[in-house]
């Protein structure tokens, strides 16, 4: 098994409409005035202190009944999961962080200012979005080199799929090297992480 570690670097795209839709604004109608500014400078200051890892790791897959699916000596029963990986013979687990940095200013922002802090939540999540897709393209694109192609990713936590599946992800990768803890609720830290499957066909 190879486990492959990724970083961006200088940045990672800003996409301030993007961050706003996270703010409940829709993209024909972007914010104006002062939630503008605020916007425009929260996207830059979190552009400068994001530090984006990933590591992940592709494993043979192999499906049996009752929506069973088996990886690196892991079992998982999961009927949307197994619709997602249908065709597949092998799947990619990713672990995927901006950093640390981003929760202390989110954390410095809900004491001084609740707007702020919406805001600066609002841009993290686009820059972890925009973080996750360069790495799906980037397995995309070695998956091609093979001559395979890839299926949309997916995290534990949606479906039929269960927050406790991230514990396999941290079984299996050395997310302790980018960063990223388990913590005993079964959310990451850093917050804005992401583990998923990718599936390779």
């Amino acid at each position: 098994m190879a486990i492959f570690f990724y970083k961006k670097a200088p940045e990672i795209p800003c996409d301030e409409a993007e961050a706003a839709r996270y703010l409940g604004y829709a993209r024909a109608s972007l914010p104006q005035g002062e939630v503008a500014e605020l916007l425009h400078s929260s996207c830059a200051e979190l552009q400068r202190s994001i530090v984006p890892q990933a590591v992940y790791a592709v494993f043979p897959l192999s499906a049996g009944q009752d929506y069973q699916l088996y990886f690196a000596g892991q079992q998982v029963q999961s009927s949307d999961l197994t619709k997602n990986l249908e065709g597949c013979s092998q799947v990619a687990l990713f672990a995927a962080t901006i950093g640390p940095q981003v929760d202390a200013y989110i954390r410095r922002a809900q004491a001084q200012s609740r707007a702020k802090a919406a805001v600066l939540q609002g841009a993290a999540a686009m820059f972890t979005e925009n973080f996750v897709e360069l790495l799906n393209a980037h397995i995309r694109q070695q998956a091609a080199a093979e001559g395979r192609r890839t299926h949309p990713r997916y995290s534990p936590g949606y479906g039929d799929v269960p927050l406790a599946v991230q514990k396999i992800f941290f079984s299996l990768l050395p997310c302790s090297r980018i960063g990223l803890t388990l913590m005993d609720t079964l959310i990451m830290a850093p917050e804005k992480s992401v583990t998923a499957f990718v599936g390779i066909e």
